[in-house]
């Protein structure tokens, strides 16, 4: 049996486990999914101890995929992102690399989301709203996949700082946002707002138009403000469980080296998110 898992501090709520396991079941896997919480500073050890154990994969949230690219061998992407959220002990334990490889699936589920929902990136105005760790993958995905790409934070000079480290895009705050977006072909939320208050939108419903493609990458509530009020303007919406789940089965697929089950994945997922 193999093991696969997920470190983060906290990780009582994470929607990993019924997601990946929905998948080895799928597929006949032998193998199972569990969650560890190290102590804040202890990323690098927790990766050690996972490796000795015999852990085939971990996946990584806060606070440690930064921490975690230390431990690592990571992939370019996750170099330039500046974060790991999947470690593959694989090429560690087949005497193919001295240290785990590290990924960063984030954005992977960006433009798999996207995807899913035939909404094409090459060429595009994107938008992105936050600078943290979802609007940097978000940023890289887009950049990649051929949009232009606009970082908008309510702190400018992190969205400067992020767009500067993306090849063409550009960054401000919030002042021209509505502008950006009448213009824009692609909009994603990389910020909580709407999570914790979820009368909340970041993006007034002025702004918003029937030519936008709208992905939010809070999956909690399900549906959002964002996107109920984007429906009505006529835009494409993709709620945040896209995200979440193709992130995972990006992972899974790296991993197990499977065409991933993302049917039964995203049932499993969904079940958990009613």
């Amino acid at each position: 049996m193999n093991v696969y898992g997920l470190i983060g501090n906290p990780v009582e709520h994470s929607l990993s486990p019924p997601l990946h396991e929905a998948g080895y079941e799928a597929l006949g896997i032998d193998a199972r999914y569990v969650t560890f919480e190290p102590d804040a500073e202890a990323a690098a050890a927790a990766v050690s101890g996972a490796a000795d154990l015999g852990v085939a994969g971990l996946n990584v949230t806060v606070p440690f995929k930064r921490d975690v690219l230390d431990a690592v061998d990571a992939a370019p992407l996750a170099e330039r992102i500046g974060a790991v959220n999947t470690v593959d002990f694989g090429p560690l334990r087949d005497g193919d690399a001295d240290r785990p490889r590290g990924y960063n699936t984030d954005a992977a589920g960006v433009k798999r989301a996207f995807a899913r929902h035939d909404v094409a990136l090459d060429g595009r105005e994107a938008v992105v709203v936050g600078a943290g760790g979802a609007g940097r993958a978000a940023a890289f995905a887009l950049a990649d996949a051929g949009a232009s790409v606009t970082v908008t934070n309510r702190t400018a000079e992190r969205a400067v700082s992020l767009a500067e480290a993306v090849p063409g895009a550009t960054g401000g705050g919030l002042d021209d946002l509505g502008e950006r977006v009448a213009e824009a072909d692609v909009l994603v939320n990389a910020t909580s707002v709407g999570m914790e208050a979820p009368d909340e939108t970041p993006v007034p419903a002025a702004h918003l138009h029937g030519d936008l493609a709208v992905l939010d990458a809070v999956y909690a509530p399900i549906e959002t403000r964002l996107l109920r009020e984007a429906a009505d303007a006529g835009a494409t919406t993709i709620d945040g469980a896209w995200m979440l789940l193709f992130q995972g089965v990006e992972a899974f697929e790296i991993w197990t080296g499977r065409e991933a089950p993302v049917d039964a994945m995203n049932a499993a997922l969904r079940a958990e998110l009613e």
